[in-house]
């Protein structure tokens, strides 16, 4: 007898991720290159299940929404800091001293992704130590060059020579898009200024903000002034 419908289609059973037990192979290699996470990039369904993917969290190095928080902690510092009662919490809670907090201070921290609770005590998380360092570091706008975008993982490649002339960093592609207003296909090659750290010795502590159009790069001296 022959099937008048032509076979059955099943769809193939995805693998599931081999780090994490919520979330498939596929899912978790989209999400980690995704600001919006596995969360949102599943079914409404699905959500409560994915909602605290360790693929795809800000806490986890390297992940868009990662480098995203890096972002955004950076500029509160610079643009909207705390209080100052607040940030001297804050500091407190990170040099590790036992704190009052009579004016229930602590959930505005907690709100920001800055502080958090430990077996029922105040402490500091790493996007709260971000924080206070864009306080306390040195920043400066100085040249940086493009030299190559990835537009699966929507990351660009760049320069900074004010840092290490010889090696490149991670930076969200939407974040230079959205500074600059140009297109991804004349990013490659080309120099922009941007605000960074550029002091520190490690890249995964270097943020870059602000970026901007410029002809050419411009040099940072000891001080910080260009």
């Amino acid at each position: 007898m022959s099937e008048l419908f032509g076979p059955e289609y099943v769809r193939p059973v995805q693998r599931d991720c081999p780090r994490c037990t919520c979330c498939t192979a596929v899912l978790c290699e989209r999400g980690r290159d995704r600001t919006r996470r596995c969360y949102g990039l599943t079914s409404e369904e699905t959500r409560g299940a994915v909602e605290f993917c360790p693929c795809s969290a800000e806490s986890t190095p390297h992940t868009a929404a990662w480098r995203m928080a890096q972002v955004r902690a950076t500029r509160q510092a610079r643009e909207l800091p705390l209080a100052d009662d607040v940030e001297e919490l804050l500091r407190a809670i990170a040099a590790g001293a036992r704190v009052d907090d009579p004016d229930e201070l602590f959930p505005q921290l907690k709100l920001r992704g800055l502080g958090q609770l430990i077996h029922g005590l105040p402490a500091i998380t790493p996007l709260g130590r971000t924080y206070l360092a864009a306080r306390d570091e040195v920043r400066a706008m100085t040249g940086v060059r493009v030299v190559d975008v990835d537009m699966t993982a929507r990351t660009v490649q760049v320069e900074v020579p004010a840092w290490r002339p010889d090696e490149t960093v991670t930076v969200l592609l939407d974040q230079v898009l959205v500074d600059t207003g140009f297109p991804d296909d004349m990013l490659t090659g080309r120099w922009f200024e941007a605000e960074a750290n550029y002091e520190v010795a490690d890249a995964d502590r270097l943020v870059l903000t602000s970026f901007r159009a410029t002809g050419a790069p411009t040099p940072v001296t000891a001080d910080g002034t260009t």
